[in-house]
């Protein structure tokens, strides 16, 4: 390639402007999978390994799902922490944004 068809980097073009993630987003996302998948999988793991002889309170398909539901239970308290964290951010900025609106009419 010769040095004329390299690209320009101050070509002028559409602005990129990368913006990172709000808190709380990823905390709400994966505690949402937690709570949905971690039930399911503990029924899977627990019916993959078969009915217990005996008492069926330490039958396999009793933990497996015993610890799926605990999974999801702390997959929901996650998502409800980062939710809060996700709606305090947006209304701290919304917040900070009407008290400048007001700072300027004033």
């Amino acid at each position: 390639m010769s040095e004329d068809s390299d690209l320009n980097p101050l070509e002028p073009g559409r602005p990129i402007r990368l913006e990172p993630t709000p808190p709380g987003f990823w905390m709400t996302v994966l505690g949402v999978f937690a709570a949905v998948l971690g039930p399911f999988f503990g029924f899977l793991v627990g019916s993959s390994m078969g009915r217990g002889d005996g008492d069926p309170l330490l039958s396999p398909l009793y933990w497996g799902l015993f610890v799926g539901v605990v999974v999801g239970g702390l997959g929901v308290i996650a998502a409800v922490i980062g939710g809060r964290r996700l709606w305090l951010h947006y209304h701290r900025e919304h917040r900070a944004q009407q008290d400048e609106v007001e700072v300027r009419a004033s």
